[in-house]
């Protein structure tokens, strides 16, 4: 018997190899003559580099870059198992998990140090990207990445601009000459599920704005701003991403990826089973098991279980979910996408008990899961 095993992280307390491993662990208590293939997986947002790195046996790079607000701190990237594939993470560099709550500024905040991410993978020869954009603390339009990679942002002086998305009111034109010209020869994949444009009442600052910092008043004023930055694009360039669907996404370097890279953008769940080739492990597969925190409708927008199980579908393969919990009200919705749905949490397992022993419970319930599937010859 094969058993996929294929877990998003679930949040606060595994990551999604950590809970991969006690899924595998629970089959193991039943049968260890059981096949576990272990395929961690994750949306595009935070997590998506370690579970793409994890899955395929690939290995970590670390270096010292800017955080959003400049201070040096140490960041990763991963190298995919092909060795030809680098995984970034907007977030690891620029992401909100960097700032105290009292630190968010989106005026100030920027994503150079995404951009010394993929310069360091550069140097060290790599063409191929993976870029996820969830969960940045960023509103600059990813102009902190452009200049990192040699673009230059000039005021009508000819000054070059401060970084984060208040200097940009000062935008006058772009500066080309020390572009990193390596980008032209580069691939890359965005992994993003944010089809919000670039300016505009459903544009970066607006939708995505307030969670980093941002007051009303600080909203109108860098949807000014990043309006400037996208006239000054598109005098370069002749590119407009002012309504164009995914500029939108991590304060806009939605944006910036789209103008200036030879970039995909793409669903970041789809990015993902792409990377790991879940689809080429499912097909001989006799069963897949995923798994994330808490499920609820929200999974239904294209979280790792929602695409799991699109391919569990496609493949005629059972699918089980076990989450930590379940939303009672979207089980309906729910159901017809999964062959069993299953939650951690129940009366006798508190909130504070399955944060706490995540490990131990997961593993206890995917063993009572398994001696109810082999009984009944799922």
């Amino acid at each position: 018997m094969k058993v996929i095993v294929a877990p998003d992280s679930f949040k606060g307390s595994l990551t999604a190899i950590e809970a991969a491993e006690a899924i595998a662990a629970g089959i193991r208590d039943i049968n260890p003559e059981i096949q576990t293939v272990l395929l961690p997986a994750a949306d595009g947002g935070e997590g998506t580099m370690r579970s793409l790195v994890d899955a395929t046996r690939g290995r970590y790079v670390s270096i010292t870059v800017e955080d959003p607000l400049g201070r040096p701190i140490s960041a990763t990237y991963g190298i995919l198992g092909d060795g030809e594939t680098v995984a970034i993470e907007i977030a690891e560099a620029s992401g909100l998990m960097r700032l105290q709550e009292h630190e968010k500024n989106p005026h100030v905040a920027s994503t150079y140090g995404t951009g010394e991410l993929i310069a360091h993978a550069l140097d060290n020869g790599y063409r191929k990207f993976i870029i996820g954009l969830g969960g940045s603390a960023t509103n600059d339009g990813g102009a902190g990445i452009l200049q990192a990679l040699g673009l230059r942002l000039l005021n009508q002086e000819g000054i070059e601009l401060p970084k984060g998305g208040g200097g940009l009111q000062h935008i006058y034109s772009i500066d080309s000459e020390n572009w990193d010209e390596r980008i032209a020869n580069s691939e890359f994949l965005i992994a993003s599920d944010v089809k919000n444009p670039f300016v505009g009442s459903e544009g970066a600052s607006a939708i995505f704005g307030p969670q980093k910092g941002a007051t009303p008043a600080d909203v109108d004023s860098l949807d000014r701003n990043l309006r400037k930055f996208a006239d000054a694009i598109e005098t370069k360039t002749g590119i407009a991403l002012h309504s164009m669907e995914g500029a939108g996404a991590a304060g806009g370097a939605g944006g910036a990826f789209q103008a200036f890279f030879n970039c995909e953008m793409r669903q970041g769940i789809d990015v993902v089973l792409d990377a790991i080739e879940f689809e080429q492990q499912a097909k001989d597969a006799d069963l897949i098991i995923t798994g994330e925190g808490k499920t609820d409708l929200q999974t239904l927008s294209g979280k790792t279980p929602f695409g799991i199980a699109k391919v569990a579908h496609r493949e005629g393969k059972p699918v089980i979910l076990i989450s930590g919990a379940v939303d009672e009200e979207s089980r309906d919705a729910l159901t017809p996408l999964f062959t069993e749905v299953h939650a951690i949490m129940d009366e006798n397992v508190s909130v504070e008990d399955a944060i706490a022993n995540a490990y131990e419970h997961l593993r206890r319930k995917t063993k009572k899961v398994m001696e109810l599937i082999i009984e009944k010859g799922v």
